[in-house]
């Protein structure tokens, strides 16, 4: 029986047993020659085979770095909107809107921390097959996937039928704390869902849908209106596994250039496939091309001139800032304009001019920060070893238990908290921030740490038990 994996870390080794053939092509000169000039499987730089390697921790602390990310999003989006880039509420008091304009862009972006959720799923779920490339590894990567995202979702929209059709009532509570305190950027408009066999319903649309992530009654039930992300996470899974069965098989050029031209259409017809190829093509390059810290894939050459990734990072980074500060700070008029030239695929077969772009943004601007970011990350070990500090890695292995509960309990426990120090007195509502704040930030803690020990940890404990049963 082939070796267990443990999916709460990806591994880095090789199998020697399951070398892919030898590339024997003569390699030219040029940018996508520099890339494919190490081959798969045997690179001098290759590691032991082993079911856990703590080198790659510092994925997990790149998940535990979106954790506060997430929270400060959702709780400023509901008590300092006008510090939220994008946000609804374009004044406020001077320290807010020079919040917006500054650290909002680096720090609590919304289409920053759900495009980086995708990328890294992307980046991580494919490692396993990618250092083993077995048929037992990657069934057991399809079969696994599920059980690790189907029991913490289900727990969650139970606990939001119970919380918001039960206890609260409704959402009336919602609405009146924006009308008193003048936010109209929070999401007021809960779906309250009207049953359990509703919610069932919910909780399997979220898991079935492939389009339109943002309309179905799950994402539109939970505080935040941000569920989507899992459906699209779960949904683009299977895109990085059927992408995935070639690399062992193919010459790493035709890799790279397939990947080129998948990520280009991908991005063209507007679809999470273009973050998703791009993190896959990372990971490839990482494990069979030598892109890591102090070996020969940290670069390319064009032409003469050898050209470290990390400088193209560096280049990407700031050119995605530099447009994400112009549209916050300067031309706020043109934030949306370049997601209107895509086609419209699903929409009219013409340019998507008919897009909502209140929805769930796929931008240019946020995948070059992302991508730049990951360029740098995989071939600096300064900024591995910050990533691998143990309290990120905490973090990233409960992300999601807390991108689950922290927004279920700052609408219910922190804007109750807010409402009630306030008394309807508006002028209260910095000394009601700083309690809200104080509270949801704890009890957060402890609701993650129950839904990662009572349901996340057994879900995936299920998928593997029942991963072997099906072997025996």
């Amino acid at each position: 029986m082939e070796p267990r994996k443990d999916y709460d870390g990806p591994s880095l080794s090789t199998n020697s047993s399951n070398v892919p053939p030898v590339d024997h092509e003569k390699h030219s000169k040029g940018f996508l020659s520099s890339l494919s000039s190490r081959i798969p499987g045997q690179s001098s730089e290759s590691t032991t085979l082993r079911p856990y390697d703590e080198s790659q921790d510092y994925l997990l602390g790149v998940r535990g770095c979106l954790v506060p990310m997430a929270f400060c999003w959702t709780f400023l989006q509901t008590f300092v909107p006008a510090a939220v880039k994008a946000s609804a509420n374009t004044t406020g008091e001077t320290w807010e809107l020079a919040l917006r304009k500054s650290l909002s862009v680096l720090f609590w972006n919304d289409t920053l921390i759900y495009g980086s959720i995708v990328f890294l799923s992307a980046r991580t779920i494919c490692v396993p097959f990618l250092l083993d490339p077995t048929k037992a590894t990657l069934a057991g990567s399809v079969f696994r996937r599920g059980f690790s995202l189907w029991l913490p979702v289900a727990a969650t929209l139970i606990i939001v039928y119970g919380v918001f059709t039960h206890a609260m009532g409704g959402n009336q509570y919602l609405v009146d704390f924006a009308a008193l305190t003048g936010n109209t950027s929070m999401i007021t408009g809960l779906y309250i869902i009207p049953s359990s066999l509703a919610n069932f319903n919910a909780i399997f649309m979220t898991f079935w849908i492939t389009y339109g992530f943002q309309t179905q009654a799950g994402s539109w039930a939970f505080p935040t209106q941000m569920l989507w992300i899992i459906s699209v996470v779960f949904q683009q899974s299977y895109t990085v596994f059927m992408s995935m069965t070639i690399i062992p098989y193919t010459r790493q050029r035709w890799r790279v250039y397939g990947a080129f031209a998948f990520i280009a259409t991908a991005w063209w017809v507007y679809s999470w496939a273009w973050y998703s190829i791009t993190g896959l093509l990372i990971a490839d390059a990482v494990m069979h091309m030598g892109m890591r810290p102090g070996q020969s894939g940290t670069s390319f050459f064009m032409g003469k001139l050898r050209v470290p990734f990390w400088m193209v990072g560096v280049v990407f980074m700031a050119a995605g800032f530099a447009m994400q500060f112009v549209w916050v700070a300067v031309r706020p008029d043109l934030m949306n304009e370049e997601i209107y030239y895509h086609t419209g695929i699903y929409l009219t077969g013409g340019i998507q001019y008919g897009i909502d772009v209140s929805t769930a943004q796929i931008r240019v601007d946020c995948y070059l920060i992302i991508t730049g970011f990951w360029l740098m990350l995989e071939t600096s070990s300064i900024l591995q070893s910050i990533f691998r500090m143990k309290f990120l890695v905490l973090l990233g292995r409960r992300s999601l238990s807390y991108f689950l509960t922290q927004s279920i309990i700052i609408y219910t426990l922190g804007i109750q908290l807010a409402t009630n120090t306030m008394a309807g007195d508006v002028s209260k509502l910095p000394r009601a921030r700083g309690i809200a704040f104080v509270a949801t930030l704890f009890v957060s803690i402890v609701a993650a740490e129950a839904m990662y020990w009572v349901v996340e940890r057994p879900s995936r404990s299920l998928g593997r038990k029942a991963w072997d049963w099906l072997r025996e």
